[in-house]
């Protein structure tokens, strides 16, 4: 107590000015309608830009959550159009599904050699098979090729084995996307009939012969085309919709019917 009384004894001078001054500046305000409008327009910018500082401190923090959000929620939309059901007239879980999606990140992406690889977070225990799709929300990204627990790698379009079932969006002419390792933001369509009308900046999309991808997936577009040795068919250059260096969210997508339909060209292809 004695400190106080010590503190103030000693700064008399200066609380006594800080009084008057604290003082005659209330009367200011309040004596005059411009002071008055000033003293709560100031506030209200220092209260202002209080709140906007902590409201963008929380959405920093929250969007974590929001990112979760969306991919669930584009999760659900793929769902529901890869099956063809309209979502908001119909329950999902009371549809016979043909596909099925589960979301994921991607742990490691490699895009710099021949035989590329993408590791993902999701594994066996999620229901992750080998030979099921993945795909992001632009395009196409690859085939799941090996499974653990917790973990899948996906062998990448950008791998000179891959070989996947494309076609032209207007025409519905379909061949077969492969890389010619060269660049990583470029795969090539061959198997395209010479007859087929090209034009650059015509989209591709995955075909309706794969048991692993649904139809009309997007990939990307046609850069440049010209003919092949024996001058029937195109060699068609694409480029991706997939910046294939910046690879974070993915969609695994599963055909529940894929071993019945290759069971039974097996068989088939058998009995010939």
């Amino acid at each position: 107590m004695q400190q106080i009384i010590n503190f103030v004894l000693r700064y008399k001078n200066f609380i006594l000015y800080l009084f008057l001054m604290i003082l005659s500046l209330g009367f200011t305000i309040q004596s005059h309608s411009y002071h008055q409008s000033s003293f709560f327009n100031s506030s209200s910018w220092v209260a202002g830009n209080i709140y906007q500082t902590s409201y963008g401190i929380t959405s920093y923090f929250k969007l974590g959550q929001e990112n979760e959000k969306l991919v669930e929620e584009n999760k659900q939309l793929r769902l529901a159009l890869f099956n063809k059901i309209e979502k908001d007239s119909i329950e999902l879980d009371s549809v016979q599904l043909r596909y099925t999606v589960n979301s994921g990140e991607v742990i490691k992406n490699n895009y710099a050699y021949p035989r590329n690889y993408i590791t993902i977070n999701k594994g066996e225990n999620d229901s992750i098979k080998p030979d099921m799709g993945v795909i992001t929300s632009k395009g196409i990204l690859g085939i799941v090729e090996n499974t653990s627990n917790n973990f899948a790698t996906v062998q990448s379009i950008l791998n000179e084995k891959s070989n996947i079932n494309a076609k032209l969006k207007n025409t519905n002419h379909f061949g077969s996307l492969v890389w010619n390792t060269r660049t990583f933001n470029t795969v090539q369509l061959v198997d395209i009939p010479r007859l087929v009308p090209l034009v650059i900046g015509d989209t591709i999309v995955t075909g309706g012969m794969s048991s692993i991808f649904p139809e009309n997936i997007p990939i990307g577009t046609i850069k440049k085309f010209d003919l092949n040795d024996s001058k029937s068919f195109w060699n068609i250059e694409i480029a991706l919709f997939n910046d294939m260096t910046n690879i974070k969210n993915v969609y695994i997508v599963n055909n529940v019917n894929k071993k019945e339909i290759l069971d039974l060209q097996i068989e088939t292809e058998k009995n010939d």
